[in-house]
């Protein structure tokens, strides 16, 4: 792929999760609740045949001893990348905060923090644990 950058991890793979983005937000453009979009999302992934994983339940615990709470990613692709969705104003340090979270839970070494309701266009932070 000639638009792939060298060097990062899983760059196809956010390649195409990205191309599946920009497309939900070429349809939509900006304003709409951020369940619409993840619902949107996962019908873009399933026609670009990305695979996926949505409202994947993580289990918790402390000091080794399991908790009742639960956590549930947006959106896991390829197994390896978690996919954060918002649909705010600005991304704030909690939204960072929490992805950075759920990727060490999960042991899953890029996020993409994702907000549609930008302006101009969508928004995707590329995160590395």
């Amino acid at each position: 792929m000639d638009y792939v950058e060298e060097g990062l991890i899983y760059s196809e793979e956010s390649y195409v999760i990205q191309g599946a983005i920009y497309e939900v937000y070429k349809h939509f453009g900006c304003g709409l609740l951020e369940s619409v979009y993840h619902e949107a999302l996962t019908i873009e992934l399933s026609l670009r045949n990305i695979p996926f994983q949505t409202q994947k339940e993580i289990a918790l615990s402390y000091k080794n001893i399991a908790l009742n709470q639960k956590f549930k990613t947006d959106i896991i692709c390829f197994d390896k990348i978690i996919i954060e969705l918002k649909s705010v104003k600005s991304l704030e340090p909690i939204h960072y905060a929490q992805l950075l979270n759920y990727m060490r839970l999960t042991n899953i070494k890029l996020g993409l923090l994702v907000n549609f309701n930008s302006l101009k266009k969508v928004q995707i932070e590329r995160i590395v644990l």
